[in-house]
């Protein structure tokens, strides 16, 4: 059995929030959870430990914007904002603070659930990316350790970087580990050395 998703809504005005609650209703079976208090919003939304958070404001600050989005997590969850009036510089902030949809003048119920479905696409591919970003970044960093650990290699023992390479790697076998952890031991080594 699939679990109930559950949401918080953040919305100040309790009659904005009505239709959004609506939506939700005729959209499926959730758990919502309406914040109406802006007050330690991070503490109230993660005492809810929501799958999705909306967050419904008429013309929010920059400031109010990026505290909403904070507030929200949007790196664990997918958040959506709904505001009547934008402009550049606030769309902006919204998605630079991972907003995963920014949904201008207002909503209807009846735009709830694509909008909801569209937030959570969107923040899964994100999640992807970052997580493939990671996993890239850190390969370039182990890849950059390993020919440090060649060089030292074929500086302390005089030969070639193909040597090097088969060392590290035969070491790593050697000793059921990654060629990178037995670089990193290298670098560390030589460090302790110089």
């Amino acid at each position: 059995m699939q679990k109930r998703l559950s949401i918080v809504l953040i919305d100040p005005d309790e009659h904005r929030a009505g239709p959004i609650v609506e939506g939700l209703k005729e959209a499926g079976e959730y758990d919502v959870h309406v914040i109406l208090e802006m007050t330690d919003l991070a503490s109230k939304v993660t005492a809810f430990r929501p799958d999705i958070v909306l967050i419904d404001l008429a013309s929010p600050s920059r400031d109010v914007l990026e505290e909403l989005a904070l507030a929200s997590g949007p790196l664990d969850r997918p958040v959506a904002m709904f505001v009547d009036h934008s402009d550049e510089q606030l769309t902006r902030a919204a998605i630079e603070a991972g907003v995963s949809a920014y949904v201008v003048d207002g909503v209807r119920a009846d735009r709830v659930k694509p909008i909801l479905d569209a937030a959570i696409a969107r923040f899964h591919m994100f999640q992807r990316m970052r997580a493939e970003l990671a996993a890239t970044k850190a390969a370039l960093e182990e890849r950059k350790v390993i020919d440090r650990a060649k060089a030292i290699l074929m500086r302390a023992r005089g030969i070639e970087e193909e040597q090097a390479y088969a060392l590290l790697r035969k070491t790593a076998m050697d000793q059921g580990r990654r060629v990178g952890d037995i670089a990193q031991q290298i670098v560390m080594a030589a460090g302790l050395l110089i």
